[in-house]
């Protein structure tokens, strides 16, 4: 979804919030956009929850209802309200936080101009309450996106946006990356324009270092224009001056894919990258945040000759269990440990350990490093996770879920608020599995919650520990390859001591490791289109076509090419000469 080279810009600004906005157009990131998002991650990264009891929010609704999510992931902030979200679910995909966008008609007149700041803050309100894809959006986001239909327009929302976005509030980058997306493509003026307000350069880096709120919602505005930009647009916002911005907001911390990429390769970006990698194990949680994202930044797009890979000198030895880099939706980033992960896409992306169980009972435990949206727990094979249609952990029968920053448990995407405060960094969740019992526990730091057990209904065994997050999250797991915080009274097991990976399974390699490998790959010209591991000997009918094994066929009940109802399935004899 980002242009490629402003995607690497993004995933460097998760260190500042280098990784905050990394997308990814193909699958590779950019190399400007992740530097954007390390930049964006310095001094801003983690974003803090607004409690239920504290926010006001829902006087702000402007009547949208709380009916059925349809397949939009909910943000809203847990009235306490459950929500039915099983009966009408619409065909199109939307993003977790995008509502449909709807033009102004024909005859309809333009919307009267108020006050910008007014009506970012209240689309931010708003946003999260909009839980059905076919709800109107609200007045303030239309009036917005009217607004950017002329060069002056949309400089005023950008401005607007940068200025009144606070800090506090976990869903402020999300809600800009929103209207930016839906506000038309800037024109070249209006780019020149808004690289001449913004004036960026290293002292303006330093003065807004006293600015928290402004310096990440810069970033946050450049790495979003990162994503839509591509070629000579693109090249050209990352000016020096901008270049200067976030190299020297990357010091006061303590990229279109060729040139852009280039460009901040000879800035020397990688020395800097690797005096912040050192606080990836960082009692501050801000800065293990910068030094995640240095690291993978490291690893994957700014190489440094010389370097070692972080998976190359890691200690394996004592980790029998991790999370699956092969079962994870593909815009999140796994520590070379295995255990810890983070998510700078603008879906909701989704992981699962690499053991399952059936019976007895389990225990793990996740160190909250951001304390934004997540949606943690245990999910089983059957489990479908929808990254942009914003369906993760809790959003089927097959998994339930329990979310810190909205105090809600989630099932069957239906919510229901839970007792515990809102979790902050550092906070370590507890979550118990008895399949004796069919109950789950939730504790924070080490309170339980009442067990819940609607998962049961619908499936009894092959359960994982699973999480799904949102923009800007990250968490640790312990499987138990070390001592728990706040372990339960009750007696139980733990992943470590059960499963098993072979040294091979253990590695997590870097990206452009895994793509060199998958091009030495060679693959039969008869093999089967599906797994690609035996041959294609099978035809279905009554449709006839083919290209697919018999082990594959059996799992299908549609045709993959047509659709059509599979009645039979035939295996063809090869006539040798």
């Amino acid at each position: 979804m980002i242009v490629t080279a402003w995607i690497t810009f993004c995933a460097c600004r998760g260190l500042a919030k280098v990784l905050l906005y990394l997308s990814f157009s193909n699958s590779v990131p950019t190399a400007w956009e992740t530097f954007a998002s390390v930049v964006s991650s310095t001094g801003t990264m983690g974003n803090s929850c607004v409690c239920r009891e504290d926010s006001d929010l829902e006087d702000h609704q402007h009547g949208s209802s709380r009916a059925t999510r349809g397949q939009a992931r909910r943000l809203d902030h847990g009235s306490g309200v459950v929500v039915d979200a099983g009966e009408a679910r619409s065909s199109r995909p939307r993003d977790p936080v995008r509502p449909p966008r709807r033009g102004r008609g024909p005859h309809e007149p333009r919307r009267k101009k108020q006050n910008v700041d007014s009506l970012v803050l209240d689309t931010l309100a708003v946003i999260r309450t909009l839980v059905d894809n076919d709800q109107e959006p609200p007045y303030s986001m239309i009036t917005l996106h009217e607004m950017a239909e002329t060069d002056d327009g949309w400089l005023e929302v950008v401005q607007s946006l940068i200025r009144v976005i606070p800090l506090d509030d976990p869903l402020g980058p999300a809600v800009i990356t929103l209207l930016l997306d839906e506000c038309p493509l800037p024109t070249k003026d209006a780019l020149q324009k808004l690289s001449d307000m913004l004036s960026l350069s290293s002292a303006a880096a330093r003065q807004d270092a006293l600015n928290p709120a402004k310096h990440r919602n810069t970033t946050a505005v450049l790495g979003c224009l990162a994503e839509k930009l591509a070629g000579p647009a693109s090249i050209g916002l990352l000016s020096p001056g901008t270049l200067d911005y976030l190299l020297e907001s990357l010091v006061s911390t303590h990229m279109h894919i060729g040139e852009n990429k280039l460009t901040v390769s000879e800035s020397c970006i990688s020395n800097r990258l690797a005096v912040l990698e050192l606080w990836a194990e960082h009692s501050d949680y801000l800065k293990r945040q910068v030094g995640f994202c240095s690291q993978w930044s490291l690893d994957n797009l700014f190489l440094k000759e010389g370097r070692q890979f972080t998976y190359e000198k890691v200690n394996l030895a004592n980790i029998n269990a991790m999370l699956n880099s092969n079962d994870v939706s593909e815009y999140l980033k796994i520590s070379p440990t295995g255990l810890e992960a983070r998510c700078d896409a603008s879906s909701f992306e989704s992981v699962r350990c690499t053991f399952c169980v059936d019976s007895g009972v389990w225990y793990y435990e996740v160190t909250v490093i951001t304390s934004g949206v997540m949606q943690i727990g245990w999910a089983t094979k059957d489990s479908k996770f929808l990254n942009h249609e914003g369906y993760g952990i809790g959003d089927d029968e097959y998994s339930c879920a329990y979310d810190g920053c909205r105090q809600l448990i989630w099932y069957n995407a239906r919510s229901k608020p839970h007792a515990h405060p809102c979790w902050k960094e550092g906070d370590a969740i507890g979550f118990l599995l008895d399949l004796s019992k069919k109950q789950m526990i939730f504790y924070l730091n080490g309170h339980q919650l009442p067990p819940e057990k609607q998962v049961f209904s619908s499936a009894t065994s092959g359960f994982f520990a699973a999480a799904s997050f949102m923009s800007y999250q990250q968490c640790e797991f312990n499987f138990g390859s070390k001592p728990f915080r706040h372990p339960p009274s009750v007696k139980f097991s733990t992943f470590n001591d059960f499963a098993s990976l072979q040294p091979s399974e253990k590695i997590i390699l870097p990206r452009h490791r895994r793509l060199a490998l998958l091009k030495q790959v060679s693959i039969r010209d008869n093999c089967c289109t599906l797994c690609c591991d035996v041959m294609a000997d099978t035809e279905l009918r009554p449709c006839g076509h083919g290209g697919m094994c018999m082990e594959c066929a059996l799992q299908l009940e549609t045709c993959p090419l047509c659709r059509q109802d599979i009645q039979t399935r035939v295996r063809l004899i090869a006539h040798v000469s």
